[in-house]
């Protein structure tokens, strides 16, 4: 038995909302940010022939793209859901997050064959005062932009504002050595600018092949959310006559946006009344809890009157649970008169053959029992540590 719910009656309007509004704040904030430090680097760079701080300029430019990106994918993914994506366009966001992550790449790149072509034929640097005050000022900058634009995506669930900000901390670094390098410079008269120019591309490349490594493997679908699935699971667990919840599965429609199905096991002498309003109740409580929809919630029921049942089920559930990877059987179900039994058991990923454990330990409940039928299916914990 499972309950359906349309996907868009629940109340998130308001905080999908004022998320949007957030994220779109900080990202003009960024944008304006970014557009200055890059004017000023960019003349900075030219009249003292600096080929890193030019870099750096063009650092700030491409972090002043991603901010638009970031409003563009938001603005995009807060679309109404219709017929050709009933679940919204919560997604887009991870794509906004992938073209950020191939801007920060690029730009990598392209930096680090400017370097390498400065260090062929290098120039001789010239710096004053100014432009070493105007450097020092944008470190200081990038670092409160970096950490302001980061806890505020971290706050909203943001993965396009979580890179920008990780990528605007990069860019305090990399703004601070190449002040180290002009100090060097005048001190001493030894130029590494073409030397650091290639150093800050090579760190700028790894951390936006980093990035991009982390938005796809969110696009792929990952496991569902360790802490978010086990206080489902408590949630749903707390009503006094759910004995267990098993087979969570969780899917992730952009930040903050997911829709579920679960099992819950419940005693057999529950009706069709009671049971279809435990379902609703359910429902409602994990949404508002948790701000998760669960979309179906199947049953298993749980044999209450036959003591005999009671005790062949602990007994099978001592021989699964005796194999090293199986970590949890649910849904016992025997039938005396047509000497059938059926249960799940859930396979652990370390195992070297999940199926090989599975049919393992199914083997030895059949050598236990071998005047019954059995019904064996291989679940997966999907929120497993």
């Amino acid at each position: 038995m499972s309950n359906h719910h349309e996907t868009q009656t629940h109340p998130l309007g308001n905080g999908e909302a004022s998320r949007e509004r957030t994220i779109i704040r900080t990202s003009v904030i960024g944008i304006v940010a970014n557009v200055f430090l890059a004017a000023f680097k960019a003349a900075v760079g030219l009249l003292s022939h600096s080929i890193a701080i030019v870099l750096d300029a063009v650092n700030n430019l491409s972090d002043a793209g991603s901010s638009l990106i970031t409003i563009v994918g938001t603005k995009l993914a807060g679309r109404e859901p219709d017929k050709k994506h009933p679940f919204g366009y919560g997604r887009i966001e991870y794509l906004s997050a992938m073209i950020i992550s191939v801007i920060v790449l690029y730009a990598g790149i392209t930096s680090f064959v400017e370097s390498v072509k400065k260090i062929i034929h290098p120039e001789t640097p010239d710096y004053n005062a100014v432009s070493l005050i105007i450097v020092a000022v944008a470190v200081a900058v990038k670092i409160l932009l970096g950490r302001y634009v980061k806890s505020v995506g971290e706050k909203v669930h943001s993965d396009s504002l979580v890179n920008s900000g990780e990528d605007a901390t990069l860019d305090s670094v990399i703004s601070a050595s190449t002040l180290a390098a002009a100090v060097l410079f005048l001190l001493f008269h030894v130029s590494l600018e073409a030397w650091l120019g290639a150093v800050i591309s090579l760190v700028i490349i790894k951390s936006g092949i980093g990035m991009l490594r982390d938005t796809i493997s969110q696009i792929l679908g990952e496991r569902n959310d360790t802490e978010l699935a086990r206080s489902i699971r408590q949630t749903v667990t707390s009503f006094p006559d759910v004995q267990g919840a098993y087979d969570l599965v969780l899917n992730n429609y952009g930040p903050d946006t997911w829709n579920g199905s679960i099992h819950i096991e419940v005693p057999d002498t529950y009706s069709a009344d009671r049971l279809d309003q435990l379902i609703r109740d359910i429902t409602m409580k994990v949404l508002r809890e948790h701000r998760v929809i669960l979309t179906a919630i199947g049953v298993y029921s749980v044999n209450t009157k036959d003591e005999e049942v009671i005790r062949t089920k602990e007994r099978v559930r001592e021989i699964v649970l005796a194999h090293e990877h199986v970590r949890q059987m649910h849904g016992f179900y025997l039938i005396k008169e047509q000497k059938a039994m059926r249960f799940d058991l859930v396979v652990s990923f370390d195992a070297e053959d999940r199926r090989a454990a599975f049919g393992k330990a199914v083997q030895d409940v059949r050598n236990a029992f071998p005047d019954y039928t059995l019904q064996a299916a291989m679940d997966t914990d999907f929120a497993e540590e």
